[in-house]
């Protein structure tokens, strides 16, 4: 790779770091009578401190009770009626193993908190395989639990002011390459059958694999985080929704080992058989550095469908490829309705690819009848500077091409002349202002503008509101009255 991208990548590093460190240093905003504020949809009338638990932030004491009595304590606050509560972790280095949130509740972190992923393998517990992969996805069987986790909950939100939650990754990355694990990784947060999730002004590092992992959930914010791991860690994917519907991520900042954000929903016949897409997706002012892999992946695991992802005003530098679409005969189902504008690229290896025969299956099981439909894909004002592969690898599959691509005012800047700079197989579209012109089967006319919808999505109505609270060090036994929260 070249020296000015290495240089690209140190300088963006700086800069996130530096970034980092003043949001998480800046005070927490002043509240009535004191009490400090934060931004979220809904406030918890109840707020305790982990302290209140025995918690003890130095960073070798397990808080993994800690944690969990604290959790069970404040679920009498989470049925109707129950105001919800707030768990605050102060500042301290906060060792824990996996635990569980509850409903109408807050995770809060003060901007000098770090909760610590154990590296201690053994207290990571081993659960079901996701009905819609029927395999963990490093080995067949089950999978370790994420770090912080829940399922069938109902307003979870994960705050704070940008205090960190650190998966400790290096010993999984380890052992994972090396094949000394018997299941597959664990996730930074993953929560399941949930409606509404928010998650803001947190930084995530080092993650075991994927980051932040939604499944089989709705109405779902991801809101100005910060993820960092090493770009060559594996498969420490930014952020993944999986089957889900009704989803924001904005303002996030990914430095990671694969994709920046990867859109799924399940892996062939078991995708298939779950049969739940995830769609109504928008993706906006995201900043990406992955040089092994995309900004913004759909797939390759997609048997339940992909539909309806908006993506807009995207900064990746050093990055594999813009938006690509991962999928293969057997994955049946559809990717159809992207729409992609206002891109600015540098350092790409690629800008687009699609991929039609992507390798990867859970077993011999999968329907070899099944042929995904790729449809109806729009770039419109994307600029990429020091392009240095291809401008575009386009493959999709032979018989079942994909169609309805379209492009419009896109300008990639090779950072030297090719006879060939685009690879085309099985596509069909249309493009306006390209350059350099792309292969025959992308270049159909068409008016010099692509699709991009104009209607609000759900999700976008999602609104906060200013909340406040108080931490006293009052023991556990009397927290819920000691600290409290409210909406302003």
């Amino acid at each position: 790779m070249a020296s000015a991208q290495i240089l690209c990548f140190a300088v963006l590093l700086l800069l996130a770091t530096t970034a980092v460190s003043a949001r998480r240093h800046a005070p927490p905003q002043a509240g009535p009578a004191g009490q400090s504020t934060y931004m979220a949809p809904n406030c918890r009338e109840h707020t305790a401190s982990l302290t209140d638990f025995g918690g003890v932030g130095d960073g070798n004491t397990s808080n993994t009770a800690a944690f969990r009595k604290a959790v069970e304590h404040l679920s009498q606050y989470s049925g109707e009626g129950g105001g919800g509560g707030m768990l605050y972790v102060p500042a301290g280095r906060w060792l824990t193993a996996p635990f569980n949130l509850t409903s109408h509740f807050t995770l809060f972190l003060h901007a000098d908190a770090v909760i610590l992923g154990t590296q201690d393998v053994a207290q990571w517990p081993v659960i079901d395989p996701l009905p819609s992969y029927g395999r963990g996805r490093d080995h067949a069987g089950g999978r370790y639990a994420s770090l912080v986790s829940g399922s069938n909950l109902t307003d979870v939100v994960i705050t704070g002011n940008n205090g960190t939650i650190d998966g400790q990754g290096a010993t999984w990355w380890s052992k994972y390459k090396s094949g000394k694990l018997k299941y597959t990784r664990g996730y930074l947060i993953e929560l399941m059958h949930t409606d509404g999730v928010f998650i803001s002004n947190v930084t995530l590092l080092n993650s075991p694999a994927w980051n932040i992992h939604p499944v089989y959930s709705r109405n779902i914010v991801v809101s100005g985080v910060t993820i960092l791991a090493p770009v060559k860690s594996p498969n420490t994917d930014g952020i993944n929704p999986d089957s889900c519907s009704q989803v924001r991520i904005e303002d996030c900042y990914v430095v990671s080992g694969d994709d920046c954000v990867a859109v799924k929903s399940g892996w062939d016949e078991y995708g298939i058989a779950v049969g739940m897409p995830s769609e109504h997706i928008s993706v906006r002012r995201l900043t990406c550095v992955s040089p092994t892999s995309a900004v913004i992946a759909l797939g390759s695991e997609m048997s339940g469908g992909i539909r309806d992802v908006r993506a807009e005003d995207i900064t990746a530098i050093g990055t594999e490829s813009a938006v690509r679409i991962k999928t293969a005969v057997g994955r049946g189902a559809y990717v159809r309705d992207v729409y992609a504008r206002r891109m600015r690229l540098d350092g790409m290896k690629r800008v687009f690819w699609m991929t039609g025969d992507y390798k990867s299956h859970p077993d011999d099981g999968y329907d070899k009848a099944a042929v995904p439909v790729v449809e109806n894909i729009s770039y419109q004002d994307v600029v990429a500077t020091g392009v240095w592969k291809e401008a575009a690898r386009m493959q999709g599959i032979q018989g079942a091409p994909f169609k309805g691509i379209c492009m419009a005012n896109v300008t990639m800047e090779m950072t030297k002349e090719r006879k060939v700079s685009w690879n085309c197989a099985d596509v069909e579209g249309v493009s306006a202002g390209v350059t350099p012109a792309p292969c025959t089967p992308l270049q159909g006319t068409h008016g010099g503008a692509c699709p991009f919808p104009t209607d609000t999505l759900a999700v976008d109505q999602i609104t906060v509101q200013q909340c406040s609270y108080s931490v006293s060090s009052t023991p556990a036994s009397s927290a819920s009255s000691a600290a409290s929260g409210t909406a302003n």
